[in-house]
C-alpha cells in the first residue's frame, strides 16, 4: 500500500508554532522592556501603602488624631503651595520608583510556616471563650479560618508574637473582670512567657490589642532633673503614655525619656504619696531620690522606722531639719512639724485676712519622709507612747494648702497598720517589686496594667496619682553613697546632688529654742 503524504501544514506545523513562540517571547520581553517604569512604580506604591497600613495599625488609639491632623496639614500646605501638586506627585513618584526597586525588600505576604502554625494554636486555644453554641455564625470554632480573627500580627527576631489585634463576638463578656482575666493569663501563657504584656480592649469595638512592651531603661542615675518647683520625678515610664519627656545624661550620651512627675503644692489633687514593696524593692531608693529633689526648693524632716542608716548621708545638710531614727526623736520631729503646720496655717489666715502675701517664712516647702513608720507604732505601743502616725493629721489634712508634703514607704506586711488618715489622705501611690496583681490593685486601687515580670529589678514597678491610669515606673539609680558595694559613678552621682554641711551659724540657729512661735517666727526640731 502507497504511504500517502501528510499535509502541508502539519508537516511545517512544528516550525511555524516554534516560530510563534519565539514572536511572543520577543514581544513580552519587549514589553517588558517598555513598562518596567511602569511596573516598577506600581509595585513601590503598593509597598508604600503596605508599609502605611502597619505604621496605622502599630500607632496607638491615642495619637492617631493627631497623625491625622499632621497628614491634612502637609496636604493642605501642598495645595497652597505654588505648583505643589505637581511637585508631591513627582516626589510621590520618585518614592515609588525607589521602594519598588529589584534591590529593596519586598514586603511580607504573610507568617510563615511555623508563625502560622502559632497563630492557629492561639486561635484554637481561644475558641472554648469567645465562642457559644447557639451562634450561627461563629468566628471562633473548631479549624476555622484564624486569619479573620487575627487581622493585624506581627512576630520578633525571634519568631514569637510581639502585637496582635484580635476581634472577638459582641456577646462576650468583656465588662467582667474575672473573663477578661482568664483570657489575659491563657493570651499571656500561649503567647510566650517571660515577656511582659499590655492588653487594650476596646469593648466598643469588640477588638483586643495584645502588645509586648520593652523594658524600662535601668540606667538612669540620680541627677538634676528639669522640672519647676513643685513638681518630683518619681521615675520613668513608657513613651506612650505621657506627653513629656526630660533630658538626661548617661554618661556621656543624652536622650529624652518621658518621666512620671507628681506636682505638690498649694494647687496638687494628690498632695501626699505612699510607697509600698518588699525589702529590696527600692522604695528606700524612691525616698532618697524624692528627698535630693526636694532640698533644691525646700526642708526636710526624715524619721525612718528601720534603723538601718540609709539616710545617713543627708544628715547635717543644708535644709535637712532632721534624720530620726528612734522613737524619741521621731515623736519629737513629728510633733515639731505638726506645730509647723498649725503655725503655717494661722500666718497664712491672717495675711489672707489684711489682704498681704503670704509671709516668707512659710513660703518655703516643707517635706515630710517616712520610712516604715509602723515599726515605731510598735515601739510606741510597747512603751506607751502615742502612735507617731496620730501626730501625722494635721499635716495629712492641711498640709496641701501651706506647702507641707507628707511621703510614706511601707512593706506589705505591715499596710494594716497604717491608720485610717494616712490610707485616706495618700492618693498619690506607688508599688515596687514583685507583687501579685490583688496587692498592686489593693494600694493602687486599680489593677496593675501589665503583667508581672519574671525578674523584677530594684525600682522597677507601677505608680498611679489619685484617678489617673496606672503607668509603669522604674526608679532612678539613688543608691547610698556611704555603701561599700556602690559603684563609683552611682555614689559620684549621689554626692553631686547632696547641698553642702550646715555651718556653725546654721546650726546654732536651728537648735535655738523656738520661743519666737507665739509672734509668728519659725521653729525648727532640735
Amino acid at each position: 500500500m502507497a504511504r500517502v503524504p501528510l499535509p502541508r501544514i502539519l508537516s511545517t506545523g512544528g516550525a511555524h508554532l516554534a516560530r510563534s513562540r519565539e514572536l511572543a517571547r520577543t514581544a513580552a520581553d519587549g514589553a517588558t522592556d517598555v513598562l518596567h517604569p511602569l511596573i516598577t512604580i506600581t509595585r513601590g506604591l503598593r509597598r508604600l501603602v503596605a508599609a502605611g497600613r502597619r505604621r496605622w495599625a502599630e500607632t496607638p488609639k491615642d495619637r492617631r488624631g493627631s497623625l491625622l491632623f499632621l497628614a491634612a496639614s502637609i496636604v493642605l500646605v501642598v495645595t497652597l503651595v505654588p505648583y505643589g501638586l505637581l511637585l508631591a506627585v513627582i516626589a510621590l513618584m520618585a518614592a515609588a520608583a525607589w521602594a519598588g526597586r529589584e534591590g529593596a525588600v519586598a514586603e511580607p505576604v504573610g507568617p510563615d510556616e511555623s508563625q502560622t502554625q502559632r497563630l492557629r494554636s492561639l486561635y484554637e486555644a481561644l475558641v472554648p471563650y469567645f465562642s457559644a453554641s447557639e451562634d450561627p455564625e461563629p468566628l471562633y470554632a473548631r479549624g476555622g479560618a484564624w486569619d479573620k480573627a487575627f487581622p493585624t500580627y506581627a512576630f520578633d527576631g525571634t519568631g514569637r508574637i510581639c502585637h496582635l489585634l484580635i476581634r472577638y463576638p459582641a456577646y462576650f463578656t468583656d465588662g467582667e473582670a474575672e473573663a477578661r482575666a482568664r483570657v489575659e493569663q491563657l493570651l499571656h501563657t500561649k503567647a510566650g512567657r517571660g515577656r511582659e504584656y499590655r492588653f487594650t480592649w476596646d469593648e466598643e469595638g469588640n477588638e483586643l490589642t495584645v502588645a509586648v512592651l520593652p523594658p524600662l531603661a535601668t540606667d538612669i542615675t540620680a541627677q538634676r532633673f528639669v522640672t519647676a518647683p513643685g513638681e518630683t520625678v518619681l521615675g520613668f515610664t513608657d513613651e506612650t503614655h505621657v506627653q513629656r519627656t526630660l533630658p538626661l545624661s548617661s554618661g556621656e550620651e543624652q536622650r529624652d525619656v518621658p518621666p512620671v512627675v507628681w506636682r505638690t503644692g498649694v494647687r496638687s489633687t494628690e498632695p501626699h504619696l505612699l510607697a509600698v514593696g518588699e525589702p529590696g524593692s527600692g522604695t528606700t531608693t524612691l525616698l532618697r531620690s524624692i528627698a535630693l529633689q526636694a532640698l533644691q526648693h525646700g526642708d526636710v524632716v526624715i524619721v525612718e522606722g528601720g534603723g538601718s542608716g540609709e539616710y545617713a548621708c543627708l544628715s547635717g545638710r543644708d535644709g535637712v531639719l532632721a534624720v530620726e531614727s528612734g522613737i524619741s526623736g521621731a515623736l519629737a520631729s513629728l510633733e515639731w512639724a505638726s506645730q509647723e503646720t498649725e503655725r503655717r496655717l494661722i500666718a497664712t489666715n491672717r495675711a489672707r485676712q489684711a489682704g498681704l502675701p503670704a509671709p516668707d517664712d512659710i513660703r518655703r516647702p516643707l517635706w515630710l519622709l517616712l520610712d516604715r513608720p509602723t515599726v515605731l507604732t510598735h515601739l510606741a505601743a510597747a512603751e506607751g507612747r502615742p502612735d507617731p502616725q496620730s501626730l501625722l493629721q494635721i499635716p495629712l489634712r492641711h498640709g496641701r494648702a501651706v506647702d507641707v508634703t507628707v511621703v510614706i514607704t511601707e512593706q506589705f506586711d505591715h499596710l494594716d497598720a497604717l491608720t485610717e488618715v494616712v490610707r485616706q489622705h495618700t492618693r498619690a501611690r506607688v508599688v515596687l517589686g514583685p507583687a501579685s496583681p490583688g496587692q498592686v490593685e489593693t494600694v493602687l486601687g486599680a489593677a496593675p496594667p501589665t503583667t508581672p515580670t519574671p525578674d523584677m529589678p530594684p525600682g522597677r514597678g507601677y505608680a498611679r496619682l489619685g484617678p489617673a491610669p496606672a503607668l509603669r515606673l522604674q526608679v532612678p539609680t539613688t543608691p547610698d553613697p556611704y555603701d561599700d558595694t556602690t559603684p563609683e559613678p552611682h555614689r559620684q552621682a549621689v554626692l553631686d546632688l547632696l547641698p553642702p554641711h550646715t555651718t556653725l551659724a546654721d546650726a546654732l540657729t536651728k537648735a535655738a529654742p523656738a520661743e519666737g512661735r507665739a509672734d509668728g517666727s519659725s521653729g525648727r526640731p532640735s
